[in-house]
């Protein structure tokens, strides 16, 4: 009787603090809602309801500029180890102090050819689906919860599409061929997102983040957002440093290290499949949390010292 009115409770709590969550989310889009709209009828008339040029900026220009403007902003860290209270919170000790600056050229390179020739012909292939799944350049945009809604099954998408295809590619067969030049980084940094075999990045880096707006019908509005949280994501994941507020690096860091564990995005998967048993023995695990104040984790809680 206790315990069910320890449940009870804690569903009631968890169900308020939702509902309050999201109503207050909802006024804030609800008060934004016609100003956003207000652009997007801006946008929609300037260019001329050109559905190919909104979907490219959308979908493809405003996610690469995001891109571009994070990881470079890490470059300069990585490369002058300045300012120094953001070095403090590399997870790798003593790894990219300073980066290799010829290494880093030629990831640079890659990424860019990576953008330049499979993304965007991958785009112009994902507009001609959408085009036929609906239009996804209307001038109206969706609702908060429909694109609330939407962005819960991206994820849940994500999470199933690349966990599978990241497996595969760790196949011996192709690991040997395609994938073994993404883990040429065992300390990753932020830029790393793109450093992948052309095939490799054609499916395991694209199709995941692109199925669940093809299957969802969605808008390019909707696109635009889902494709800046999944880049800046990635690179958060790759970027080598635990920083506060943000989500924990903590798992991919360690698949750069252990190239057998840590497959997925959310764990999910990995707690299902048992390929993160070998995380959860280590300091690695312990620190993977959520980062609520300015003492990195790495001091908090630092490596058992090696025998």
């Amino acid at each position: 009787m206790k315990m069910a009115f320890v449940l009870g409770s804690g569903l009631f709590i968890f169900a308020a603090f939702r509902n309050s969550l999201i109503w207050h989310l909802q006024r804030f889009w609800g008060a934004s809602g016609d100003f956003w709209q207000a652009q997007w009828g801006k946008l929609h008339h300037y260019f001329g309801g050109n559905e190919w040029e909104l979907f490219f900026l959308g979908a493809g220009l405003i996610p690469m500029l995001t891109f571009w403007f994070f990881s470079g902003i890490l470059m300069v860290i990585d490369v002058t180890e300045k300012p120094s209270f953001i070095t403090r919170y590399r997870i790798q000790l003593g790894e990219n102090s300073p980066v290799d600056s010829v290494k880093l050229l030629q990831t640079v390179l890659i990424a860019l050819l990576n953008l330049l020739f499979i993304s965007y012909p991958m785009i112009v292939v994902m507009y001609y689906i959408m085009q036929w799944r609906g239009n996804p350049c209307s001038p109206e945009l969706p609702t908060f919860h429909w694109v609330l809604l939407e962005l819960f099954i991206f994820t849940l998408t994500v999470e199933i599409v690349f966990y599978y295809l990241h497996r595969l590619f760790h196949h011996p067969k192709l690991y040997r061929h395609i994938h073994k030049k993404h883990h040429e980084w065992t300390a990753p940094i932020g830029v790393v997102v793109l450093y992948v075999h052309p095939l490799e990045h054609m499916t395991s880096s694209l199709l995941p983040v692109m199925v669940g707006p093809i299957i969802m019908g969605s808008h390019v509005a909707t696109i635009m957002l889902w494709f800046c949280l999944a880049f800046l994501l990635s690179i958060i994941t790759h970027c080598g440093y635990h920083l506060p507020f943000l989500p924990s690096p903590e798992a991919h860091d360690f698949h750069h290290v252990q190239f057998n564990q840590c497959y997925g995005v959310l764990g999910l998967l990995d707690h299902l499949h048992s390929t993160d048993t070998v995380f959860k023995q280590t300091k690695a695990y312990e620190r993977h949390q959520l980062l609520l104040n300015l003492t990195p984790l790495s001091e908090r809680i630092p490596d058992s010292p090696k025998k």
